[in-house]
């Protein structure tokens, strides 16, 4: 930093505002400060600055599951949102949520000196495994039960579900069918639970639910047992991959969707437009989600009074996989 600042005619003090972004520098000075680097090959020692300020700019990520959209997407939004306010990731995919598992994926965080972790795992997946969670660093969890003493940033599973419900019926169907995702899932009990309770607030009794692990095949499984169920005419799926696999069993036995019955995903599939019907469904934001729980962890580290972020919203978004049902 010495070298740099005789570079460029510059203090000390000024070379260090520029590296660590803080206080006032001029454009011009600020512009002879970063040519006098770039010539010098100067870089910041993250190590050095680490153990100055006390942070390490690094943000640990625990994630149990890559092959979900949802995941996939609030892992990005993750990456971008860090990136954007200057932190790096170290992310450790765990297999399973058991105690052992988890428990060493904790243990390499705190080796790898992170700042904070986000735990994209499902909050009962780690009640039912006895977890503990590391009191030494701030902790955000991302699609978690509401009763963690963590902060939690999640879509509105509920609101989603309800929108989907209440579009077939609306369409003059007398009862929505629905695929679930698994039981050990938060997000499926919920958007499950709204399901029920929109149909019992029409004073219907709800079907019972036939549940699958969130994959095409599971929904091809779950659609063939509903074309061989007399009278149904509409199917709410907890995701769209489910879904697919809905639309496949129904074109296999026959039934012509939205003709016969009509079917609404959840997701928000990029592809879910380009199938045939085009599949309406409930469009979620993992992006948001993601961005909200660095802003949430960040907050914590700051020491800033808690907030509970709200409930991300959702969308549905109609096509030519739902109508009312045939007259006759």
């Amino acid at each position: 930093m010495e070298d740099v600042a005789r570079e460029a005619g510059v203090s000390g003090q000024t070379v260090s505002r520029v590296v660590n972004a803080r206080g006032y520098v001029g454009a011009a000075t600020r512009e002879r400060v970063e040519t006098a680097m770039q010539r010098l090959g100067y870089r910041p020692n993250s190590a050095a600055r680490a153990l100055r300020s006390g942070r390490f700019r690094t943000i640990g990520v625990v994630m149990f599951s890559f092959s979900s959209y949802g995941n996939q997407r609030t892992l990005d939004a993750i990456a971008v949102r860090a990136a954007e306010l200057g932190y790096a990731l170290t992310l450790i995919p765990v297999a399973s949520s058991a105690r052992e598992t988890v428990a060493g994926a904790f243990r390499r965080l705190e080796e790898h000196a992170v700042d904070g972790i986000i735990i994209v795992i499902e909050a009962h997946q780690l009640d039912e495994a006895d977890i503990e969670i590391p009191d030494a660093l701030p902790v955000v969890f991302v699609d978690s039960n509401r009763s963690t003493e963590h902060p939690f940033v999640d879509t509105d599973q509920a609101q989603g579900a309800r929108l989907a419900t209440e579009h077939l019926l609306d369409l003059g169907h007398a009862t929505v069918w629905h695929v679930a995702g698994p039981a050990k899932s938060y997000s499926a009990e919920r958007r499950r639970e709204a399901w029920q309770s929109t149909l019992e607030s029409r004073g219907l009794v709800a079907p019972e639910a036939i549940e699958g692990d969130w994959s095409a095949a599971s929904g091809y499984d779950a659609g063939r047992r509903l074309a061989s169920i007399e009278g149904v005419t509409a199917v709410f799926a907890a995701n769209d991959q489910m879904a697919i696999g809905v639309l496949r069993a129904f074109r296999e036995a026959g039934l012509d969707v939205p003709g016969d019955v009509s079917v609404v995903g959840f997701d928000g599939l990029p592809d879910a437009a380009q199938l045939w019907p085009p599949l309406t469904t409930v469009q979620q934001h993992p992006e948001r989600v993601g961005a909200l729980a660095v802003d949430a962890l960040l907050a914590e580290l700051e020491g800033e009074e808690r907030v509970q972020t709200p409930l991300v919203g959702t969308e549905l978004v109609v096509r030519a996989s739902t109508a009312g049902p045939r007259t006759s």
